[in-house]
C-alpha cells in the first residue's frame, strides 16, 4: 500500500493499517500527536479502529508547547 505521509511517499507491505499500527511501524512514540487523514482529524480514541487506505494523505503533527 502506498500513502502520502507528511508529504512523503511511503510504502507498506500491509494492504490495510489502522492509525495505531501505522504509528507503531513508523516508531512514532510522542504522546501529543495530531493526526489528519485526507484533511479529516482522527481522534485518539479512534486510532485502533480508523483504517488507512492506499493513496491516503496522512499528516502526523507533534504538539509542542512553550512559553
Amino acid at each position: 500500500m502506498n500513502v502520502l505521509l507528511n508529504n512523503r511517499e511511503e510504502s507498506f507491505e500491509e494492504s490495510d493499517l489502522t492509525i495505531s499500527q501505522l504509528l507503531e511501524l513508523k516508531k512514532y512514540t510522542f504522546k501529543m500527536l495530531v493526526i489528519k487523514v485526507n484533511g479529516i482529524l482522527v481522534k485518539k480514541d479512534e486510532y485502533d479502529t480508523f483504517t488507512v487506505n492506499g493513496g491516503d494523505d496522512i499528516q502526523v503533527l507533534h504538539l509542542i508547547s512553550g512559553g
